[in-house]
């Protein structure tokens, strides 16, 4: 089973990319669950039509011009939840839903685009704390209802200077400081893991990089793309990789899709 999230930052502009990135996909087994970010596209304009006929089913949440998140799969999910329950929130950020792992069994699978956050003395970093902090309580309930467990999408925060690719000039500016990594760590305590970190990874490994400064040709990135996986899953990975081929498309997502295998 293949599990993968992508920032896709315009579902109306990247769908060719992306659905040429599921077709690829397919000669190693194809993607079962694809989470995708920032649609930027009301729930009236998603492309649902092109996706059945490539062969796929979706949920989606839609929000005009911003935000925006979907869950796109060969199969059906169940149990769909959109935002955190809960939580007030005009902004489409979450969408969950449960999908068949192949083996007899199920897993859940939950889609965030979390908050920017701008700027740590900002409303919108307030925001992203309050975020993060509903988000973690909710997953905490789900988990109990779901020992197969997935949170995926586009984090805004990085674990580690590791994640960084000036560690000392990035220092404490947004998604680098200790306020984000300390909610991201409540996540992870919460019994979930990076599976990214549970392989050997090259260094510089990053899944954002900037338009500016040919910044993409420089590795000049951050990994703010994440997938956690429930202890029940932690013996099932086989991999997760990122996928940096289509950050070198025309016109693309600055952000490049995160996969992972489950066996």
């Amino acid at each position: 089973m293949k599990i993968a999230t992508w920032n896709v930052n315009s579902l109306s502009v990247r769908l060719p990319q992306v659905l040429d990135w599921l077709a690829a996909q397919k000669a190693s087994g194809g993607i079962d669950v694809l989470a995708l970010q920032e649609l930027k596209l009301t729930d009236d304009k998603f492309p649902i039509a092109a996706l059945q006929e490539a062969g796929y089913q979706a949920h989606w949440f839609g929000q005009k011009t911003y935000n925006g998140v979907a869950l796109i799969s060969p199969a059906t999910g169940t149990d769909v939840v959109k935002n955190i329950p809960g939580f007030e929130d005009d902004m489409s950020r979450v969408i969950a839903a449960t999908y068949p792992d192949g083996a007899g069994g199920s897993v859940r699978v939950i889609g965030a685009y979390f908050p920017n956050g701008q700027a740590p003395d900002s409303d919108k970093f307030v925001y992203k704390m309050r975020w993060l902090d509903a988000l973690r309580d909710w997953v905490g309930s789900e988990m109990h209802k779901h020992p197969n467990l997935v949170l995926l999408g586009d984090y805004n925060i990085t674990f580690d200077e590791l994640d960084m690719w000036d560690p000392v000039g990035l220092k404490d500016t947004i998604h680098c400081t200790v306020a984000e990594r300390e909610k991201l760590q409540a996540l992870t305590d919460l019994g979930l893991t990076d599976s990214f970190r549970l392989f050997e990874q090259a260094e510089k490994s990053y899944s954002w990089w900037d338009y500016r400064d040919f910044a993409f040709r420089r590795n000049r990135g951050l990994r703010i793309d994440h997938i956690l996986i429930s202890e029940a899953l932690k013996s099932r990975t086989t991999a997760c990789v990122i996928d940096r081929a289509p950050r070198k498309n025309e016109r693309p997502s600055d952000h490049a899709p995160v996969v992972l295998t489950l066996d």
